[in-house]
């Protein structure tokens, strides 16, 4: 998640939620590391193979918050993932 979508997530939060109940913060879709290590390559302009140790622990292998409460309240991330990349990078 790009950090400006999350500042304006909180922001948007405050004026529209008031209940005790936590809200999760987030895309509302999952990445793969393989995914996320190809973009990067993509935008820094890497080329080559990606090889990954299949014997290594990989930690949990899905990580994705349910953020269907803030999506249905109307809110949306602006920023895709690849930009949200490009932007720091650049």
């Amino acid at each position: 998640m790009y950090v400006d979508d999350l500042a304006d997530a909180l922001v948007f939060l405050l004026k529209h939620y008031s209940d005790e109940e936590h809200i999760n913060v987030g895309v509302g879709y999952h990445v793969t590391v393989r995914e996320v290590a190809e973009l990067i390559m993509r935008v820094v302009g890497v080329g080559g193979r990606l090889q990954f140790g299949t014997m290594k622990p990989d930690g949990t292998p899905r990580k994705l918050l349910d953020s269907s409460r803030l999506l249905s309240m109307g809110w949306q991330p602006r920023t895709g993932l690849e930009e949200g990349l490009r932007k720091p990078y650049a």
